[in-house]
């Protein structure tokens, strides 16, 4: 299994402190904690809580646009496509 470099590393770091993206880690923390409180989603149940549209086509935070999803489905929708395109474009 190959490691990340360094140099990655770096980069992750300094790209995770943008304000844009400390702006959506924010709304998906929220997402998480309203759905906890709700009971949709206990923790450590290996769920995720997804945007059935993404935050980056101008999904909304709402309680209509968030749904409970495996871990697993949640983070693999870039499986089998070419370059990088956000879903529900």
């Amino acid at each position: 299994m190959p490691k990340t470099s360094a140099k990655k590393l770096a980069w992750q770091e300094k790209y995770n402190k943008t304000p844009e993206q400390v702006k959506r880690q924010t709304l998906r923390r929220a997402a998480e904690r309203a759905a906890v409180k709700s009971g949709a989603s206990p923790i450590g149940d290996g769920k995720d809580i997804a945007h059935k549209r993404a935050l980056d086509n101008a999904g909304a935070n709402t309680p209509g646009n968030v749904a409970v999803q495996d871990d697993s489905k949640n983070r693999a929708w870039r499986k089998g496509r070419k370059g990088y395109s956000v879903p529900n474009t």
